[in-house]
């Protein structure tokens, strides 16, 4: 079975998770690109939902596919999520932007009551810190916000070298927002949750790509069939 025979299996489980009348946030990447397309299918079969898109791409996906879109101006909750990953780890920690759409992915993730992550099990890791983390930055004054990510990194044990990030055609890629984004390649994290509240302090850094106790569920579709991973409650939550 190919990868995106997989990325569609994953899809089609969490719209198991989909009722009549949700407000949905839709992820942005290949596997949330199959399930706004599978989503599209039941819309049309008399589902009634509306969703908030976290990217351009991803707006375009749902209305051609005939998604009824909004926005969390217009609405102020979420019932659910579903969002693809670059890598996910045991606790559900994830690294994601790998498709630049980021800050946006955590602005609708954090209005929702659960979000489920859809992944192939190839994104499925030990440790976090494989896949290059992306750091989302304002382009004024980027000498110094490096500086503190540097410093940032080095507080938590990290280190690795960092580039800005290029669009295929070799400028500096842009995000939806007007944003920049450079990616570390720090080989392993061993502490996700301290690295992201110190990089979250820099000024310059508008978001990054470590979601951290975000994910109520994981879906990974592999070789051997689905397999679904639900976060572990702390004692007394």
């Amino acid at each position: 079975m190919d990868m995106d025979q997989l990325k569609r299996q994953a899809a089609a489980r969490a719209l198991e998770e989909v009722q009549d009348g949700m407000q949905l946030g839709l992820g942005t990447g290949s596997t949330a690109k199959h399930f706004v397309e599978l989503l599209g299918e039941r819309v049309r079969a008399g589902l009634k939902v509306i969703g908030v898109p976290t990217s351009e791409v991803t707006r375009a996906d749902a209305e051609r596919c005939g998604v009824p879109l909004t926005t969390l101006d217009e609405i102020d909750r979420l019932d659910l999520t579903v969002d693809g990953a670059d890598e996910i780890d045991p606790a559900l920690n994830l690294i994601k932007g790998g498709g630049g759409a980021l800050l946006r992915e955590k602005i609708v993730a954090a209005a929702s009551d659960r979000m489920i992550v859809i992944a192939d099990d190839t994104k499925w890791v030990a440790t976090l810190g494989r896949f290059p983390l992306p750091v989302e930055v304002i382009p004024f004054g980027l000498g110094a916000t490096r500086r503190a990510i540097e410093k940032a990194f080095a507080s938590c044990g990290v280190s690795g070298q960092m580039a800005v990030r290029k669009a295929k055609d070799g400028h500096v890629f842009v995000t939806d927002g007007g944003h920049w984004i450079v990616d570390a390649q720090l080989g392993r994290i061993e502490d996700p949750a301290r690295l992201a509240e110190a990089l979250s302090a820099i000024p310059g850094v508008v978001e990054h790509g470590l979601f951290i106790g975000l994910v109520s569920s994981a879906v990974l579709a592999g070789g051997d069939g689905i397999r679904v991973v639900e976060r572990r409650k702390p004692k007394g939550d």
